[in-house]
């Protein structure tokens, strides 16, 4: 009880006509002459916001985001012990931060 199913497989005429378009295809890549560049024709305009949040952002490229004499003060601190730790004070950072995180 077997069923014969025809018409699924290839012919040999379709085979040969992709292998010839493939053929064509490649043959007419090799003499493609090459496109001129167009000139760039499209411009942007900047809002005044844009134009003062780029100039925000050289500024603060330019300075340090490290305070220097911050740094200097806390390290001499330390060394000599002054340096006091505000343990509630750290905790009650730290939960401010969680909470503002959490939304």
């Amino acid at each position: 009880m077997t069923q014969k199913i025809e018409g699924n497989l290839p012919t040999a005429a379709t085979l040969r006509t992709a292998a010839t378009s493939s053929k064509i295809a490649s043959a007419g890549e090799d003499r493609a002459s090459p496109v001129a560049a167009t000139p760039p024709t499209d411009s942007v305009k900047l809002t005044g916001e844009a134009t003062n949040l780029q100039n925000l952002q050289r500024e603060l490229s330019q300075s340090s985001a490290i305070d220097t004499g911050r740094v200097q003060a806390v390290k001499d601190a330390l060394q000599n012990g002054s340096y006091s730790i505000n343990p509630d004070a750290i905790a009650s950072r730290m939960m401010d931060l969680n909470q503002q995180l959490a939304g």
